[in-house]
């Protein structure tokens, strides 16, 4: 039966619902009642065929609650005169949300709308847009509010989170909320207080001028003539970037890894004078960019080859176009087959600052023609290969 059952007025209307559109025109002044739904009925052979199925349609449509029916009567020439539904409609906003039980969430809604009203009404093309994640946020909707208020008065307060001081208010409360304080900070703040070339949660404290942790480098000094602090003469050190940037000494030959390992290993001393390693940070190279040192030192690669592999690498001869790739070869991937793996997404994207050779590479590996999805990581390739590969490199 195709014929519109009070389950599916029901469901009309939890679909308007799941879209926001009965609550929108609170916000807007909009007019959407009374509402019509839509109706199908019987068609006039099941009229006749099927009369007590009607019989029992129309009986179930009269008693559901909170719906109006508007009939028309049909000549039949079977039947006679008989009064059919011709439209349904509902009235009301109380009775929609009443039909589909949301007649407390319609009033939490309601006062979060008063509230924001009365306190930021730049806010309000907000809740147009989101009305059923302010009925979730309901209960925290007056602290939000309070945090939007103390950013408008402290524009780029330039302090950490933390260091935020509002009654009731925790770092951590504002820490959960990234997500939509920015959508209202957008809304409620000049532009002058928003860095816009800064977005997402990641960057929520650039983007409004916060304070973020540092950005941290960890590198080896593989070089016991590589003097930075007394103690230890080959340390494992971890600087902030500025930190790092300001870093003097005499390197002169720069490792870059990915796996931890592989870094904690990596050969010191007659391997690799004036040298030192870094944990790399995979497609992160902003606070690696600040070093300017790094410009006179040679810097090598070392990542997993394979299409994320390259990108990586790609990205890293943007930021210094001398990068030179270590052990990321086809000699390298082909002695090592027994070794192999799979990388399950791969990058199909062109990368520009591969050389000729990395590039024959790449496209090998993205087009799958050695193998589907080939990856050999990093960590794979033996020790002594690695050795190998670096006393053979021009010093």
């Amino acid at each position: 039966m195709s014929w519109t059952t009070a389950g599916d007025l029901k469901a009309q209307l939890a679909r308007r619902w799941q879209r926001g559109e009965l609550l929108r025109p609170l916000v807007t002044g909009e007019t959407s009642f009374p509402l019509r739904l839509t109706l199908k009925t019987p068609s006039s052979s099941e009229l006749t065929e099927r009369f007590e199925a009607v019989r029992a349609w129309i009986a179930d449509l009269v008693a559901t609650p909170r719906v109006r029916i508007e009939w028309c009567e049909l000549k039949h020439r079977v039947l006679g005169t008989q009064r059919l539904p011709q439209s349904i409609w509902v009235d009301s906003l109380d009775d929609a949300l009443a039909l589909i039980g949301k007649r407390a969430d319609g009033a939490r809604f309601e006062q979060v709308l008063s509230l924001t009203r009365s306190r930021h009404s730049t806010l309000l093309a907000w809740l147009a847009k989101q009305p059923l994640q302010a009925i979730e946020l309901a209960d925290a909707w007056p602290r939000l509010l309070d945090v939007v208020d103390w950013l408008r008065q402290h524009p780029r307060p330039g302090i950490y989170l933390r260091q935020v001081d509002i009654p009731g208010i925790h770092s951590k409360f504002i820490e959960a909320h990234r997500g939509v304080l920015a959508e209202l900070f957008d809304l409620a703040l000049p532009a002058t207080a928003i860095a816009a070339e800064h977005a997402g949660t990641s960057r929520f404290s650039a983007r409004y001028g916060f304070l973020d942790k540092p950005t941290r480098i960890r590198f080896r000094v593989l070089d016991e003539r590589i003097a930075l602090m007394h103690g230890p003469t080959v340390p494992d050190v971890t600087l902030d970037a500025d930190s790092f940037a300001k870093l003097e000494a005499s390197i002169q030959r720069v490792f870059i890894t990915e796996n931890e390992t592989n870094f904690l290993a990596f050969p010191a001393a007659t391997d690799a004078t004036d040298a030192i390693a870094i944990f790399g940070a995979g497609y992160g190279w902003d606070a690696l960019s600040r070093a300017e040192w790094l410009s006179r030192c040679s810097i090598h690669y070392w990542g997993d080859i394979d299409t994320h592999g390259f990108a990586i690498l790609d990205q890293l001869r943007r930021r210094f176009a001398h990068v030179e790739s270590f052990l990321m070869d086809r000699a390298t991937l082909m002695a090592h087959q027994s070794l192999w793996g799979n990388e399950p997404d791969q990058v199909v994207h062109d990368l520009p600052s591969l050389t000729v050779v990395e590039q024959a590479l790449f496209d090998d590996l993205r087009d799958n023609r050695i193998r589907g999805n080939l990856r050999l990581e990093q960590e794979m390739i033996g020790f002594a290969h690695v050795k190998t590969a670096l006393a053979n490199l021009p010093f």
